[in-house]
């Protein structure tokens, strides 16, 4: 006993607050040294019981997950004797321990097995055991935090074997425990199985079978095994099974990808096992964000400790998202929901250490994947980890107290003297990754209570120094995970223990360890092979990638041939290099590719494999079975055997039959070559002798079982006079009362010819044969009514002849009178649109292979010359009668192959044949009815489309196009044809010419139906035609080929009333040149086309009928030209009109006057004005229009209407309205009153200004501004002069009169033509002369520059500065002669003058032409 316990200094309290005890209780026996003592099992549990409620008080603020302290012992014992195992557990809250047996919870109900807890202890007790109690027994210990099991293995023996030893007792259960044992051999048969699966994440699934057992025992029922991916499966939160007698269930209530994979139930009894398997899929949910990723899968907890984990798990497939970026680990504490991320940035690598967890906390995990698009969904949860060392009771150590009790302790709660601990050995590696290494150590012996902790250093290989690792906490086990190492680097570890009294000598240095490196993705796999397998499935296999970098598994695409719409077959990782993709369409051609995967991503997609159509692999076919002698002759034998169940696939092709001596065991073949039909006359037998017969069946898959022997067969010659049996018989229209049977005839006639035949039936298992037809029939096929539903039956034929009716043939196999779910029944009608009689059936059952078979009077139709016809589409079949007549009554049935049997009849009588071929007749000599008649669609390139719809064609039809009486052909480049499905007929013409005007025709013929239309194309009708044709030759040519416009000229109104041509261009290069034109002549702009923006504006100036014409634009180059223009008249110049009045009403100003000589003037300022704009003066209500009373008219900046010669009538109110389309602007002036009277004056004074100017004196021309003249030379200045009276002519030299002279010579000619001469000129005649015309009203002066030069000299340049005329004023008054008698005519209105052109409104506006 160690000293502290004998100086007594031991306290509860404070020990337990430091260590943790295990109280083991040890018995010896005689037989067996280390079992337990029973007798004594009740103290020790209460001892157990005090310390442990004691443990737990002090340990309920470190919550802790379950853990065994004592776990269960193994048994071997005798059979009628009890045994009982217990183990103590511990962990806060208090664990619950569940019991189970081979992984089935045990019935405690039953009263079998006794059950005891206290406090951590636990027991199962067995009082009486028998054999079927050899088992592995498990405890199950569980609480919030996760859970904990241990096993042990029980062995019954018999009595007489106690002497022996078993060797399995202290084996572990997985191993063989038992001798060998001939167990009863029970037969599984699955009834109904389940098939594969296609569901998606967050669905739930459930896989049901049932099954027969022969023998039935209820004791000996078999043991239902579930497995996926070859991992059996228990009950759980994920998974829950439910097994009876003949059924197995297994339910996946929440799917996750996890649960992807090969699930097999195997039903186990101790004779062998029976297994079905099935895929199930389980496919991506709705992401949270549109193309995320899909949930990674496979959460895996390794290497837990104290204070970290680390967490692995598998990616996702990204067939159809883009690549991952990395992942989010999250985690939660076991009892909350409160979910933390672990790492700030995403990942790139499918593992990741977890750490700062809490020592004792249990803990979920898991992980979701991130792409440019979002973050995926969780994966499912982790199962629960507790943060624990898993060295802890690797440090127990254990003191006898005395007697048979131990006490079990911790090293370094043992009492030494205060040393530091030894050093630690044994440093090496349990796992080694890119960035981290776990380590492990032996633990140096310790023997003080004082704790122990450890120190880390690592050296860099070449670096020469230690340098220790920096741990968030303590080390307390020799296990640790160092982290944030260095890729592909080698390094050195040891390890150092201490305590409160010192640290120990550095353990010898590990070898070297070196990371992993990075190596990337596998590269990709190699070839891939497809393979038929069933009809919804195909197996892949391809090989595995040159570099697999730690492979983890494989993704599988698919693809329907034609289309690139990839798929993912599989959603989590595969290992194998072969797959089985499930749920494809029987019949589609599909093509794989795979990907390799590992933990830092997905590899290049493998080649493609070549395309496969989905059919089911082939099989051999199923031993063909009933073989029966047909007749024989004393040599030899006719057979007859019924074909295999199972074709395998493929038809089968040939027979092989074998013979034998009855009692003999060699077979030989009798056939060479094989045998093609189910009758075969085997020669060469022995008369008298016995034999037996076997047959072979074989198809392209190869030769398949035998069938079983056939009965002996004595070969003796037939002389009976009754026929021999009749073979082959076959069943159709099986219905719920009824049903037809058929069958071929006996080989052997008897004495005569055949003259009937007897049908008889049994039900099913019975000997009672009811003759279904009293009299005979002569035909082989017989409708059997009368029959109950639902019941099966067995059928025979027998053959009669004059001499009586013969042998019965074998009897069928059994056929149950029951209709087919869905049966549908033939039905005959006559086809309004052609006149043929049709027989339609409906199957309800079709499969891959399935064909339809007709037959008359149950006879296959094989004769088609007389326009019978078979049509299927789809399940519908039709048996059609192009030519009918009278001799097509009968029978016709139709039976579907590969099929349930699904079959049907009907037949035609002969008064049926005459109502329908009269009402064919009818139908087939219609007239054509026509949807829509002949017409015209001009196509691209200018082509010309004629057409016309018919209500309905066959693909028999004929038509003729006919122009103008001429046969048009189909021959390129023209084109004709027809649409069966649309009834459209047409005929395109390549190039409609001015040479095609006239009549089109087509005429129709189909069948016995016609039908003609015709279409007119002469005058204006013809012309648009070929005008639009030859536009889009032209537009096409343009598109295709050059520069051209990509938006046609238009007429544009700007706010400020600017008016433009606007047009685009498009394809154009450097070359490209641009123009204008106006009526075919060239318009140059102020400013260039702007080609660079491919924009091109013209301006019109002052818009107005002036204006109006025929615009072009032309664009061209080396390529070709293009052409553009626009009509600006009718429409497009009343729009465009339509728009200046808007701009312009609306900047109308109000209205002012203006006085002239010849009135008063209104002016009304706008944007702009032109005399076409809808605009209207009025006087009061009195609308005025344009005369020599009112003067209407204006400038483009306004609008003007003067009063001629105003009078008192004039005055009153004045209105011009502004006209538009979207309403009428108007200005209103008050020309009375004052205003009346100061306008009034203001025209007086400027009539009598004006009269003034107009007759005064003037100058009206002739007169030079300068004159050089060379001396002694005559000058002579003349000029015209007016002025009304005649004016009087002056003339002054240098401001002096000048006096007439013999020189000088002054004249007057009719009162207007005045002149100055000066005869033989000299240089002092030089100077200024000025000329005075002036009467009563005024006048002007004019002056002339004269330079004389003598002769010899240089000219002189005379550069006089020139005077404008000088005005002369009348002399005032003014007196204004008063008008005659007769009035003179008005005088025309100075300012501004009316415009000559007639005003727009009355003016007929060109219609405008579109572009061509």
């Amino acid at each position: 006993m160690s000293e502290w316990l004998k100086r007594g200094s031991y306290d509860h309290e404070y020990h337990h607050k430091q260590s943790k005890y295990v109280v083991k209780e040890y018995s010896s026996s005689e037989q067996m040294e280390d079992r337990y003592e029973h007798k004594t099992r009740i103290h020790i549990q209460e001892m157990i019981s005090a310390k442990k409620l004691d443990k737990y008080v002090h340990e309920e603020p470190m919550i802790r997950g379950p853990g065994f302290l004592v776990r269960l012992r193994s048994h071997t014992v005798f059979e009628n004797t009890p045994v009982k195992l217990f183990c103590t557990v511990e962990g806060f809250p208090l664990p619950v321990v569940k019991w189970y047996k081979e992984g089935v919870a045990l019935n405690l109900s039953s009263g079998k097995y006794l059950v005891e807890t206290k406090g951590g202890s636990h027991s199962l007790e067995i009082p009486r055991c028998s054999t079927d109690d050899t088992a592995q027994y498990t405890a199950v210990a569980s609480n919030i935090h996760g859970q904990a099991s241990c096993q042990a293995s029980v062995i019954v023996k018999r009595y007489r074997q106690e002497e022996e030893t078993c060797p399995y007792a202290w084996l572990p259960f997985t191993a063989a425990m038992l001798p060998q044992i001939h167990y009863t051999k029970i037969c599984i048969t699955f009834v109904e199985k389940f098939g594969p699966v296609f569901a998606t994440e967050g669905d739930s699934a459930t896989l049901s079978a049932s099954m027969t057992l022969s023998p039935n025992l209820a004791n000996l029922q078999p043991e239902a095994q579930w497995y996926r991916d070859d991992i059996r499966l228990s009950d759980s939160k994920w998974v829950k099974i439910e097994t009876g007698r003949g059924f197995s269930t297994l339910s996946l209530p929440n799917l996750y990808k996890d649960d992807e994979g090969v699930y097999t139930l195997r039903m186990v009894t101790k004779g062998g096992t029976a297994e079905h398997s099935a895929f199930v899929s389980v496919a991506d949910g709705p992401a949270p964000v549109p193309a995320a990723p899909g949930a990674p899968m496979d959460i895996k907890i390794h290497d837990a400790n104290r204070d970290y984990v680390i967490v692995s798990w598998k990616p996702p497939n990204t067939t159809t998202e883009g690549p991952i970026l990395g992942y989010f680990v999250d985690k939660c504490e076991v009892g909350t929901e409160n979910w933390s991320q672990c790492n700030d940035h995403p990942i790139k690598i499918c593992k990741y250490p977890v750490s700062g967890l809490f020592e004792g906390h249990s803990y979920y995990f898991r992980v979701r994947a991130v792409n440019s698009h979002g973050i995926s969904k969780p994966s499912r949860m982790s199962d629960p980890i507790a943060a624990l060392d898993p060295t802890e009771f690797e440090r127990l150590h254990a003191k006898n107290l005395g007697g048979h009790v131990d006490i079990v302790s911790y090293y370094d709660e043992v009492e030494a003297d205060g040393k530091p601990p030894g050093a630690p050995s044994g440093v090496e590696a349990s796992e080694i990754d890119r960035t981290y290494v776990v380590l492990c150590w032996k633990a140096p012996v310790y023997f003080s209570k004082a704790p122990m902790w450890y120190y880390i250093e690592k050296s860099m290989e070449g670096s020469g120094a230690w340098q220790r690792v920096n741990t968030q906490v303590p080390i307390r086990s020799p296990r640790y995970a160092v982290f944030n190492l260095a890729e592909g680097k080698e390094y050195r570890f040891r390890v150092l223990s201490a305590n409160i009294h010192g640290t120990s000598e550095p353990s010898q240095p590990s070898a070297l360890i070196k990371t992993l490196e990075l190596k990337g993705v596998p590269s990709a796999p190699g070839q891939v092979i497809s393979t038929r397998e069933t009809n919804t499935s195909v197996l892949i296999q391809w090989s595995a990638p040159k570099e697999p970098n730690n492979l983890i598994g494989y993704y599988i695409d698919q693809c329907v041939l034609g289309s690139k719409n990839w798929t993912s077959a599989n959603h989590k990782p595969h290992k194998k290099t072969s797959f089985v993709v499930s749920g494809l369409t029987t019949g589609e051609s599909y093509m794989f590719r795979v990907q390799a995967i590992n933990e830092l991503g997905l590899s290049d997609e493998s080649q493609e494999s070549a395309p496969l159509t989905v059919k089911a692999a082939l099989t051999t076919p199923s031993a063909p079975y009933d073989i029966a002698v047909l007749n024989c002759d004393g040599h030899s034998m006719v057979l007859n055997w019924k074909k295999p169940l199972h074709s395998g696939g493929a038809e089968i092709k040939e027979y092989y039959v074998d013979k034998r001596r009855s009692g003999t065991t060699m077979w030989r073949e009798v056939n060479i070559p094989p045998v093609k039909e189910r009758v075969y006359k085997v020669e060469g037998l022995t008369s008298g002798a016995v034999y037996q017969f076997q047959v072979y069946a074989a198809n392209l898959a190869g030769l398949g079982p035998v069938s079983k022997p056939s009965a002996d067969y004595t070969c003796e010659a037939w002389n009976m006079p009754e026929p021999g049996p009749a073979y082959d018989m076959t069943f159709c229209e099986v219905r719920d009362d009824s049903l037809v049977i058929e069958w071929q005839k006996p080989i052997y006639t008897g004495s005569g010819p055949i003259t009937g035949y007897h049908v008889e039936y049994a039900k099913k298992g019975s000997n009672d044969w009811t003759r279904a037809n009293e009299t005979s029939v002569s035909h082989r096929f017989m409708k059997v009514t009368g029959l109950e539903t639902g019941t099966s039956y067995a059928f025979r034929v027998r053959a009669a002849n004059a001499a009586g009716v013969g042998m019965a043939s074998m009897p069928s196999d059994p056929v149950t009178a029951k209709a087919i779910a869905g049966s549908q029944e033939v039905s005959c009608v006559v086809d309004e649109k052609s006149g043929n009689i049709i027989l339609s059936f409906e199957a309800c059952q079709m499969n891959v292979g399935s064909q339809f078979m007709w037959k008359k009077d149950y006879k296959e139709v094989t004769d088609f010359s007389k326009g019978i016809e078979i049509k299927t589409e789809g399940s519908i079949s039709q048996l059609i009668f192009k030519n009918p007549d009278k001799e097509d009554v009968g029978t016709f049935s139709v039976s579907t192959t590969n099929t349930d049997g699904v079959s049907s009849s009907y037949t035609i009588s002969d008064e049926e044949m005459a109502r329908m071929l009269a009402l064919s007749y009818e139908l087939r000599h219609p007239i054509i009815p026509l949807k829509s008649e002949l017409a015209y669609k001009i196509l691209e390139r200018g082509r010309m489309r004629f057409w016309l719809q018919a209500e309905e064609i066959s693909p028999k039809v004929t038509y003729k196009f006919f122009a103008n009486n001429k046969e048009l052909s189909g021959a390129d480049p023209d084109k004709m044809g027809h649409d069966v499905a649309t009834g459209i007929i047409e005929f395109i013409m390549d190039h409609f010419t001015v040479e095609n005007e006239g009549t089109f025709t087509c005429q129709i013929t189909d069948g016995g139906g016609k039908a003609q239309s015709s279409l007119v194309l002469i005058g204006n009708a013809f012309k648009t035609a070929l005008a639009e044709a030859d536009y889009q030759r032209r537009e096409y040519i343009r598109v295709k080929e050059g520069p051209h416009f990509s938006e046609f000229l238009s007429l544009q109104v700007g706010d400020d009333c600017s008016v433009n041509l606007v047009c685009k261009v498009a394809n154009l290069k450097k070359e490209s040149v641009f123009h204008w034109f106006k009526e075919d002549t060239e318009i140059i702009p102020d400013v260039k086309p702007d080609l660079g923006a491919g924009v091109c504006k013209l301006p019109i100036k002052q818009f107005s009928l002036e204006t109006t014409g025929i615009y072009k634009a032309t664009i061209s180059d080396d390529r070709g030209k293009d052409m553009s223009q626009i009509n600006v008249s009718g429409k497009v110049f009343d729009e465009a009109l339509d728009k200046l009045s808007q701009l312009a009403g609306a900047s109308a100003a109000e209205l002012v006057i203006n006085c002239t000589g010849t009135g008063i003037q209104l002016q009304c300022h706008m944007k702009y004005y032109t005399p076409e704009m809808n605009i209207t003066w009025y006087h009061s209500e009195t609308k005025l229009t344009h005369s020599n009373k009112n003067v209407i008219g204006g400038t483009p900046a306004m609008a003007t209407m003067e009063v001629i010669e105003p009078t008192d009538k004039d005055k009153g109110l004045y209105t011009i309205e502004i006209a538009s389309s979207d309403g009428c602007h108007k200005r209103i002036l008050d020309l009375s009153g004052n205003v009346y009277e100061t306008a009034y004056a203001g025209f007086q004074k400027l009539k009598t200004e004006a009269y003034a100017e107009k007759n005064r004196g003037q100058v009206i021309g002739g007169l030079p501004d300068v004159v050089t003249i060379m001396e002694k030379k005559t000058l002579s200045l003349t000029c015209t002069v007016c002025g009304d009276p005649k004016p009087q002519v002056s003339w002054l030299k240098n401001g002096a009169e000048v006096e007439p002279d013999d020189q000088y010579v002054v004249s007057i000619d009719q009162g207007k033509f005045a002149s100055l001469t000066i005869k033989r000129i000299s240089v002092e005649d030089s100077g200024r002369y000025s000329m005075i015309v002036q009467n009563k009203y005024g006048g002007e002066s004019v002056d002339i520059v004269v330079s004389v030069y003598r002769h010899g000299e240089k000219i002189p340049e005379a550069k006089p500065t020139l005077t404008p005329k000088t005005i002369i004023p009348p002399k005032l008054p003014i007196e204004i002669p008063q008008p005659k008698t007769q009035a003179a005519p008005s005088p025309a209105p100075s300012t501004p003058s009316p415009p000559k052109a007639a005003p727009g409104r009355g003016v007929k506006s060109p219609t405008p032409t579109r572009r061509k």
